[in-house]
């Protein structure tokens, strides 16, 4: 049986995989924990705006609970996001850059 020379990958490696990509990662990570106090501010400063225009005294509070209820569905789908992304170059797993079949012809 002769030696046939394994398929190389179709993508060469990312060049993320270094120091770079730990930056992005963590740059991620640091988005999902700013946006649900963020979005809180954001809430309360509309919700006191609001008030001061309209002179009431609850629409602060509705801001606050409107923007942490926001802030938190925000923060679960980058989270979600973030945890769904592969890890590795190689999408179909084979390393055959075939598809899943892996089959020659």
């Amino acid at each position: 049986m002769p030696f046939n020379r394994p398929i190389p990958d179709s993508k060469p490696p990312s060049k993320d995989s270094n120091g770079l990509g730990a930056l992005v990662e963590a740059e991620k990570l640091v988005q999902i924990a700013f946006v649900l106090p963020a979005a809180v501010l954001i809430g309360w400063l509309g919700g006191a705006w609001l008030d001061s225009c309209l002179h009431q005294s609850w629409i602060a509070l509705v801001g606050i609970i409107l923007g942490s209820i926001s802030g938190m569905i925000s923060a679960i789908r980058m989270a979600i996001a973030h945890g769904a992304e592969p890890k590795t170059g190689n999408k179909n797993g084979n390393g055959t850059g075939k598809g899943s079949s892996g089959g020659q012809s």
